[in-house]
């Protein structure tokens, strides 16, 4: 390990759906967490370990800033809070469509006191490209003391620029990981995940929000993974909408899952998915113990 060799922590925080976890997948160069057009994909903390010859950056995915109207929104919220203490380098992420206003709201929440790099988001989204310098300028103006970039994550503009800014203000450290690491997360972790991105994928309004993925086994045999997964919903009705129509839902779900953790894990999976009703788990602290929401 060379004399400069640089290691940290670099947290990302932002408002739901301002294009975190995939701004963390393409700086991994793999897809690590799960994205969706929903808000409030992310729970958990998740961190994401990029090892390069002269450095190792710990990325964290932070679940969006909300106030929290349920118990799992706390959990939720104190990973964000966990993140801010161990932070070297903060980003934050900003839709350069929203207004500067509700940004203001989190920054004063997060009270940063380590370098930051603010990054304007979903830039190929405005339709008035002039519009790009006259937010980067008004940003600027307000947080002088951070590095301010207008790009898009998703078609990649700018953003080989992030990475020799965060290297700028890491410190110079040991690594953390050892270099063959990717996450301080399972492969159970991931699977559920996985699972439960397709049900956002899959089913409208409520049914994501009050979903919660569950592996109750993982069996590893020579040809082929066998994963039993239980899926919690809060209501019967809920329930029903997941299972469709003569369980073409689930089955089509399913599929989905199966395809996407076969591709994750590189071997066949045989899946099976359960679907139990807990009322107002997402209020319950034993529940949220049980399914893996420690806060």
């Amino acid at each position: 390990m060379p004399d400069n060799f640089k290691s940290g922590f670099v947290n990302i925080f932002g408002a739901p759906n301002a294009g975190k976890s995939t701004l963390l997948n393409l700086l991994l160069g793999e897809r690590l967490v799960i994205t969706s057009p929903k808000v409030q994909t992310t729970r958990h903390r998740i961190l994401g370990i990029l090892s390069e010859p002269t450095y190792q950056v710990v990325f964290s995915d932070t679940p969006g800033i909300i106030e929290p109207k349920y118990k799992l929104h706390e959990k939720m919220m104190s990973h964000v809070k966990s993140a801010l203490e161990d932070a070297d380098v903060a980003i934050l992420m900003h839709d350069i469509n929203t207004p500067i206003e509700e940004f203001k709201i989190i920054s004063d929440r997060l009270k940063l006191k380590v370098p930051a790099i603010l990054l304007l988001n979903k830039i190929d989204i405005l339709k008035d490209k002039k519009q790009i310098e006259v937010q980067v300028k008004l940003f600027k103006e307000h947080y002088p003391n951070w590095v301010v970039l207008a790009i898009s994550a998703r078609k990649e503009t700018n953003t080989d620029k992030i990475m020799p800014l965060i290297l700028e203000n890491l410190p110079v450290a040991p690594a953390f990981y050892p270099d063959d690491s990717i996450s301080d997360r399972s492969e159970r972790f991931f699977v559920s995940e996985m699972i439960r991105e397709q049900i956002y994928n899959l089913y409208e309004e409520e049914i994501p929000y009050h979903a919660a993925v569950i592996i109750q086994a993982f069996e590893e045999k020579t040809t082929l993974n066998v994963i039993k997964a239980d899926i919690i919903v809060s209501r019967e009705t809920q329930k029903m909408i997941l299972l469709g129509r003569g369980g073409s839902m689930i089955k089509q779900l399913g599929i989905n899952s199966r395809k996407v953790i076969e591709e994750f894990l590189q071997k066949k999976v045989h899946l099976e998915l359960f679907v139990k009703v807990r009322p107002k788990w997402r209020d319950n602290d034993n529940y949220l113990r049980e399914y893996g929401y420690n806060g």
